[in-house]
């Protein structure tokens, strides 16, 4: 278990630019990010708020130039993956007495600064060494890719 106190972050999220596609809706509200959120009596914003504002915050981080990569954001946080995510984001509410923002940009360095592993790479087919949540998006934006295609 993790010192909740180490994790707290209190600053901005740092990030300077935005996307300029649009936030895509949860497909699954009754589980992930989504769910997870809205559940959370700590939460400072209504669920669909803290969606686009998690959405943003992570294309600003990771760079996101293109829509495909917005599916990606969008199919993590609607994820098993994107449930842990905000399991992290709620721990930085509750352990940290921080508001939603502060914590989901907290959130995000945290899984920025983890690398993907050799074993996540086996058996995901996502590349060591990438940022954590840079390989998930990118991993969902490719798998959403690959249903379009078929």
């Amino acid at each position: 278990m993790t010192n909740p106190s180490l994790n707290c972050l209190s600053e901005g999220h740092g990030a300077t630019t935005m996307t300029t596609h649009p936030i895509l809706p949860s497909r699954n509200e009754d589980y992930g990010f989504f769910r997870t959120l809205t559940v959370c009596p700590h939460r400072d914003r209504r669920s669909a708020e803290v969606w686009t504002l998690a959405s943003r915050l992570i294309a600003a981080a990771i760079g996101t130039d293109s829509e495909d990569e917005m599916i990606g954001i969008r199919d993590f946080l609607d994820s098993r993956m994107g449930r842990h995510f905000a399991d992290d984001v709620v721990g930085n509410m509750t352990g940290c007495n921080i508001d939603t923002e502060t914590a989901i940009a907290s959130a995000i360095r945290r899984w920025q600064d983890w690398r993907i592993s050799r074993k996540t790479e086996r058996c995901d087919g996502i590349p060591a060494g990438l940022p954590y949540l840079t390989g998930w998006v990118q991993h969902f934006a490719v798998a959403a890719a690959m249903v379009e295609t078929d």
